[in-house]
């Protein structure tokens, strides 16, 4: 709104412009506010964004963790470092299909796994409970390894969606299986210094195995 000037009085006027300046500076004030608090949610989105895509490569050194196996069990990374090639292989759900062949053919390599010097631990979303069902359904030989919450997947940059629950018949009985959280189906070498020495971000189920001992025999 525009006034003319000449109707005023000199207090007048001057009170009007001194109220001009104040709109001024609270207009400024609030825009920079805005601009701060959009500032600093922009840098914590960027921030998040960066912590949950974060990547483990080839030649970094491999995340230390310890969790829970199927038996309930403590099982730490550091126990086998230094000692023998860990093989840490990520999986959706125990008792599906892939995730079941893929299980089933790293049970029936073990003998050859063991000759190359080599571990193999699986890991999964689902809870010991369900693991454990796995193991006994199936007569796995290697520990499978408790990631309910995801934190393993993520400090390995393995992406992760929801989890969920499955019912699947043993033995003649339903069990209901939880997972926390499903993470793709990925694998990783450590090498006896700690190093990712391999990783395969698109893994077939059924050929796994013998591309991951593949690689150690021509690497070790």
């Amino acid at each position: 709104m525009k006034f003319n000037l000449r109707h005023f009085t000199n207090k007048q006027i001057k009170f009007h412009r001194a109220f001009h300046t104040l709109q001024l500076k609270t207009i400024n004030y609030k825009q920079m506010k805005s601009t701060i608090v959009t500032i600093i949610l922009l840098a914590l989105t960027i921030s998040t964004f960066s912590q949950e895509t974060a990547t483990l490569e080839v030649g970094d050194k491999a995340p230390k963790f310890k969790t829970y196996t199927s038996e309930g069990t403590t099982w730490d990374v550091k126990n086998y470092i230094g000692e023998k090639y860990i093989v840490v292989y990520f999986y959706p759900a125990a008792m599906t299909g892939g995730c079941t062949k893929q299980a089933c053919a790293y049970r029936d390599f073990k003998t050859q796994i063991e000759s190359v010097d080599a571990v193999v631990v699986g890991v999964s979303g689902d809870n010991v409970e369900g693991l454990k069902l796995f193991k006994k359904a199936h007569d796995l030989n290697f520990p499978l390894l408790s990631d309910e919450t995801g934190e393993i997947a993520k400090q390995f940059g393995v992406p992760m969606r929801d989890g969920g629950t499955i019912t699947k018949e043993i033995d003649g009985k339903n069990f209901d299986l939880f997972r926390g959280v499903t993470s793709s189906r990925w694998t990783f070498v450590i090498d006896k210094k700690g190093n990712v020495v391999y990783k395969n971000d698109e893994v077939n189920a059924t050929s796994d195995t013998k591309e991951v001992l593949k690689f150690i025999k021509e690497n070790s």
